[in-house]
């Protein structure tokens, strides 16, 4: 640890909101200081002014190397590839804060919900063409030696968000045991889902690209946040999250084959290895059950455990439906089949 970090960590014992003060004041920024609503984050957001226009800034529990923080390694990774992130304005480590561009408000999931078909349908393809330019830039995140290079969904992390789910659905959100059969059963299922995933070629993924994460800026154009978590895996990981995860309604089967395909197509003309698309078809709906269940997991774990309905406590059953749909789909996970139907 760098003597500057170590030597501001008497700051963190001021609240996220003073220490942003602390640093406009460093750098003689006069600000307005707007809180933003954080998602299930440990970080805290507030919209500040920026020279001509305003900026949003970051604020993390504790300071960092600006070297090696990883919202930082992988943005820059993003960017060398001409993916749509925001741009970095400053950064202060030692006080935990970063300055980046303001995006708006404008989070795809809004969009969706009143927008035409041919400019919803317009929205997805762009997403998922980013998905695949983002698999594009695997070889450059190991020639960088990106920190998303060095961290996979490997089958200890697959385990461990199964059993987060198993213990914050059964245990947190619904206070209920199971007997020690019933969870020695199920967990050989859940191993098993983890071990065939984590086998499967993997590319880099974002890692919770999902509608609640993309932004539609002034441009129209879609623009990724919450980047800080990419790592290498399943090439079907990402698609599975923009489709299915904080969803209400199951899509159709048809719509999903549709965006499967299209995703195949894009890889196509990126130069990737081609995937055989029933094979990609399989690896689709067992990544849907581990995405569901992990999905699941953290909402029932923001419900149970930290007491927040909204907005996850809406997405709880329509995970474990779309999980119930790919696992019959698979014909396959008797005992999860069972347990999610006594449920729901």
């Amino acid at each position: 640890m760098s003597s500057a970090i170590q030597s501001s960590t008497s700051l963190f014992e001021a609240g996220a909101q003073e220490r942003l003060e602390s640093y406009l004041v460093k750098y003689a920024q006069k600000s307005e200081i707007v809180p933003l609503t954080p998602d299930a984050s440990t970080r805290v957001y507030f919209r500040v002014m920026w020279k001509r226009g305003t900026a949003v800034a970051a604020v993390y529990p504790e300071a960092f190397d600006e070297t090696v923080q990883p919202y930082l390694d992988v943005t820059r990774l993003f960017a060398e590839c001409e993916l749509p992130v925001p741009e970095i304005y400053d950064v202060d480590g030692s006080l935990g804060v970063i300055i980046q561009e303001d995006l708006g408000d404008n989070q795809l999931c809004r969009v969706l919900e009143s927008a035409p078909d041919d400019e919803r349908e317009a929205f997805l393809e762009q997403a998922i063409a980013i998905i695949a330019r983002i698999q594009a830039a695997t070889a450059k995140a190991f020639e960088r030696d990106s920190i998303c290079s060095r961290l996979a969904f490997d089958e200890a992390k697959l385990t461990w968000e199964l059993n987060f789910f198993f213990e914050h659905y059964f245990g947190s959100l619904r206070h209920e045991k199971l007997s020690r059969g019933q969870t020695a059963e199920l967990k050989a299922e859940l191993n098993d889902i983890a071990a065939e995933l984590s086998a499967r070629p993997r590319v880099l993924c974002h890692r919770d690209f999902h509608s609640f994460n993309l932004i539609v800026d002034k441009q129209n154009r879609l623009r990724v946040i919450d980047h800080q978590d990419a790592r290498m895996g399943p090439a079907s990981y990402d698609l599975v999250s923009l489709l299915l995860d904080r969803v209400i309604e199951l899509p159709s089967l048809a719509e999903i084959r549709d965006r499967r395909l299209f995703l195949l197509t894009e890889r196509g003309r990126l130069s990737l290895e081609p995937c055989d698309p029933d094979e990609f078809a399989r690896e689709f709906r067992l990544m849907t059950v581990q995405r569901c269940l992990k999905a699941c997991g953290t909402f029932s774990y923001q419900r149970g455990v930290r007491g927040r309905v909204q907005p996850y406590e809406q997405f709880i059953e329509p995970m474990l439906a779309i999980t119930l749909q790919a696992a019959e789909w698979l014909n396959r996970f008797p005992v999860l089949q069972q347990m999610i139907r006594e449920r729901i």
